[in-house]
């Protein structure tokens, strides 16, 4: 009797498992359909000068790299006839004040400003960044948009046309520019594969994946769940103010370009370190994320429905899993492709060995995100609240908190 009960138990559990990693490849299957009907489409019918809206562009700076001059001159110089561009840093001694004035200087007819100082409204820094700057905006569009962001000269018009009326905000799925190095080959498999199926297939079903490096809201609509400012009591803003948007009745959704993360930076561990943080904001706003997550990688379901397909099925476990994870690795390529559009920018000998570092080290990423009970952002430590809220602590200084 008891080994019948723990035969059937077994035996429902297994199925479990099976009947989600099918969901799994559910998940696989929309994110390559809707980014081959989406990304990289023609913008039909062409929207004429004259009738183009007014956009402000808000770029909180810290610092710099070898590549900021070159990643904010693009932002000078896109084929949209109304914009301006508001830079800003959070003192007088910030490196980036020399590169943003000398940009000034080589693009007079470009309406550019620059906003030295934060007024701080919580202890999110990119935040308090920016809200002077956005008070300061004088359309009723705004693009946010991380330091490290590159645009080609359409990327403001293709955002612009996904701006219809019925939609609040519109992202750009994060992805890289092709650079020099296997670090940053490591980051553009990450993002055209892992974070490009969990964006595209969530943005085909209309939940909640937003990620804010490179978005355009409508002001009034934002200024109506209490502005920029309010949004300050959160790491994640960009999960908070989509689902501000949305609770409007408004939708989100994906330009048909990605963004272009063109840092100068391509440590492996800085990048990890980011993972991290990300994972920790996001089981903290989506508690349910602390099961699915793990389980949503290729290793650690391919480990659980390799038992639960010798449990239900008798097959082999190991040639289970190697078809499992065979099959794993050809779609993400597929997807990969897609995101690019285009051939790979780099050997597929180089895609193989990054694809299996990102999928061997997630169990390393996910338990690394539980055993820390703190968020490390840019050298300042956060205390991290169900809800996505976070406090600065104590010992903290709100006036030293930079922008990410």
């Amino acid at each position: 009797m008891i080994q019948d009960y723990f035969a059937t138990g077994a035996t429902v559990f297994a199925a479990a498992i099976f009947v989600g990693w099918i969901v799994s490849w559910i998940i696989h299957i929309i994110s390559i359909l809707f980014g081959l009907h989406h990304l990289y489409k023609k913008l039909d019918p062409v929207i004429p000068e004259e009738e183009l809206p007014g956009v402000s562009i808000l770029k909180p700076l810290t610092g710099v790299d070898i590549n900021l001059k070159s990643n904010l001159e693009t932002f000078f110089t896109q084929k949209y006839p109304k914009y301006e561009l508001l830079f800003s840093v959070q003192d007088d001694n910030d490196p980036a004040i020399l590169v943003v004035k000398s940009l000034i200087d080589s693009y007079p007819k470009v309406d550019a400003k620059l906003f030295i100082g934060l007024k701080v409204v919580g202890p999110n820094g990119k935040i308090n960044n920016m809200v002077r700057s956005y008070e300061a905006a004088k359309y009723d569009n705004i693009v946010i948009s991380d330091t490290s962001i590159k645009m080609t000269p359409s990327t403001l018009y293709e955002m612009v046309h996904c701006l219809k009326p019925h939609v609040g905000l519109v992202l750009q799925m994060p992805y890289c520019a092709t650079r020099k190095g296997f670090g940053a080959i490591y980051q553009q498999v990450y993002f055209g594969t892992m974070q490009a199926r969990n964006c595209l297939s969530a943005n085909a079903v209309n939940i909640n994946c937003s990620t804010g490096m490179s978005s355009l809201l409508r002001r009034d609509v934002l200024d109506k769940a209490g502005g920029l400012a309010e949004f300050g009591k959160y790491l994640a803003e960009d999960f908070f103010i989509a689902e501000a948007i949305r609770s409007q009745g408004y939708k989100v959704v994906l330009s048909t370009t990605p963004a272009l993360q063109n840092s100068g930076n391509s440590s492996i561990t800085d990048f990890h370190s980011r993972l991290i943080r990300w994972s920790q904001l996001r089981i903290s706003m989506v508690p349910t994320l602390i099961v699915l997550e793990p389980v949503g990688e290729s290793v650690l379901l391919g480990v659980f429905v390799s038992w639960a397909a010798m449990t239900l099925f008798d097959v082999s476990p190991l040639g289970f899993f190697m078809g499992h994870f065979l099959v794993w690795f050809l779609s993400d390529y597929i997807l990969f492709r897609i995101v690019e559009n285009g051939p790979l920018p780099f050997s597929k000998f180089e895609f193989l060995v990054a694809w299996l570092m990102r999928e061997l080290l997630s169990p390393y990423i996910i338990l690394s995100a539980h055993l820390q009970n703190h968020v490390v952002w840019r050298n300042q430590k956060y205390k991290l609240h169900w809800g996505g809220k976070v406090v600065v602590p104590v010992t903290s200084s709100l006036d030293a908190v930079a922008v990410s």
